[in-house]
């Protein structure tokens, strides 16, 4: 299946999805940090957040090698979408049944959210710039120097 060739993302999209996941991680992992809970609630709220993002990232990879007609089978790519899904439903039963504050517990969903897109597109990004940097067809290979 030949797929058309990608376009490198511009830097300034690269820039902002990098700038994205970062702030989005580090003010979740700081509003953790300076929380007033126990430090188990702590530990799932930071283990929520690492489970979400690799789900995100492993969800986007796999949608996207089964665009490119790369092989992924279903059972993965279904594990994929209830790693998410399941990523998303316990952080709002965690924070439904939290002793905080509405603010905080938005504070918390948001930069969840602003942290599992970032992910996304960063792996995007990745991906594009590594299948922008391949030869195509039409170019012939650089040799090495002999």
């Amino acid at each position: 299946m030949q797929q058309s060739p990608f376009q490198r993302p511009s830097s300034a999209f690269i820039g902002a999805s990098w700038a994205a996941l970062l702030i989005g991680s580090i003010t979740y992992l700081a509003g953790l940090w300076n929380a007033g809970m126990a430090l188990n609630e702590k530990g799932y709220y930071f283990t929520l957040l690492m489970y979400g993002l690799f789900a995100a990232v492993s969800l986007q990879k796999s949608v996207r090698d089964r665009y490119e007609g790369i092989a992924v089978t279903g059972i993965y790519f279904g594990l994929c979408w209830i790693s998410v899904l399941l990523a998303l439903l316990l952080l709002t039963v965690g924070l439904f049944n939290a002793t905080m504050q509405n603010s905080e517990k938005g504070f918390y969903a948001m930069s969840f959210l602003l942290s599992l897109f970032a992910a996304v597109a960063v792996q995007k990004n990745v991906r594009d710039i590594a299948q922008s940097a391949r030869p195509t067809l039409d170019e012939p290979a650089a040799t090495p120097p002999a």
